[in-house]
């Protein structure tokens, strides 16, 4: 959702007022029984779902399905970053890191080799700010630059998603993303030196065709924003 741009303060679609973000909304970690009706309805949609207790099971999940030769673009995500992954990761890894190759891009000013590149990896892995208890995945962007991959670019996706971004339905969804997600995230760029976020672009995922190359780990606690 990050983006360089600066963002104006959420608007509450109801009363037209800004909305300040409340540290209790939104943020209730769901049931087990209630994780287990999104996992039944994301696999009815046909996304695979893995169920997994906290952010050290949600990173080995996701090194159980990546190797050597996958060439893997870890979405700017404060999940990832909770796990242990993402942009500012360092070190070797077991799969090729295609975030550097980007980074290094657009360093050089090749900003639309950067953007051809990163349309189409091999595997993204990222998060969403909201997935509804009919198996509907709400992801929400400043630049757009990770939906494309997600959407069909990629030749396989991969969303780490905590418990407490369950909701009811769509409309709960983008009040997720409004009114709680998009300031958290706003000053959390801002208190690292960025220009902060803005919400721009959103992609909804109703399902997926192509068996098995979306998959879907369910965290049950709190990961993320």
């Amino acid at each position: 959702m990050t983006d360089a741009r600066p963002s104006p303060p959420p608007v509450s679609r109801r009363t037209g007022r800004q909305v300040d973000p409340d540290p209790t909304s939104f943020d209730e970690v769901a049931s087990p029984e209630r994780v287990a009706i999104v996992a039944r309805a994301l696999r009815e949609r046909g996304l695979d779902v893995e169920i997994v207790e906290d952010a050290e099971a949600a990173r080995a999940a996701f090194l159980r399905r990546v190797g050597p030769a996958d060439e893997v673009l870890e979405a700017t995500s404060q999940t990832l970053e909770e796990i242990g992954l993402g942009r500012e990761r360092t070190g070797t890894t077991p799969y090729r890191r295609l975030r550097p190759e980007l980074d290094r891009l657009a360093r050089a000013g090749l900003r639309e080799e950067k953007r051809r590149r990163g349309a189409s990896p091999g595997v993204i892995v990222g998060s969403a700010q909201a997935v509804t208890e009919q198996g509907e995945i709400l992801v929400a962007s400043g630049s757009g630059s990770q939906l494309g991959p997600y959407s069909y670019g990629a030749a396989r996706v991969i969303w780490v998603i905590g418990a407490q971004k369950i909701v009811r339905d769509l409309d709960e969804g983008l009040r997720r993303i409004r009114e709680f997600a998009l300031p958290l995230e706003d000053a959390r760029v801002r208190g690292r030196g960025g220009e902060g976020s803005s919400f721009n672009k959103l992609l909804v995922v109703f399902g997926e065709h192509q068996a098995h190359r979306a998959l879907v780990i369910l965290v049950e606690s709190k990961l993320g924003v």
